[in-house]
């Protein structure tokens, strides 16, 4: 069960980071407003909270495993929001990436 639950942490939190961020994206890129960058700025700071529920006690390992679930999310953001097509490189990469996390946080430890 913990490690359904930090994996489930980990998605929310990347919702709400990169959820945020293409809030704040849209309110001042494509010219949407004040409301926008507002409700980016909420969900930005709730990835904030969402990080410290992880059951893991050490804020390095978590943020440094976290660093990877970013960057698969954020290419499965682009595909799913705003149509872009990674290259296999890009893929390669974010399974490298997904790969360090699970070495980082769920590896046996003595």
């Amino acid at each position: 069960m913990t490690l359904a639950r930090s994996i489930g942490l980990f998605l929310l939190a990347a919702v709400a980071e990169i959820g945020g961020a293409w809030l704040v994206w849209q309110g001042v890129r494509e010219h949407r407003g004040l409301l926008w960058i507002g409700a980016g700025v909420v969900a930005l700071g709730l990835y904030g909270f969402v990080a410290t529920l992880q059951p893991d006690a050490h804020f390095g390992r978590i943020l440094a495993a976290y660093g990877g679930i970013f960057v698969a999310g954020s290419l499965a953001w682009g595909i799913v929001v705003d149509k872009f097509r990674p290259d296999r490189y890009d893929l390669i990469g974010a399974a490298i990436c997904l790969a360090g996390v699970a070495i980082i946080m769920y590896a046996p430890r003595g």
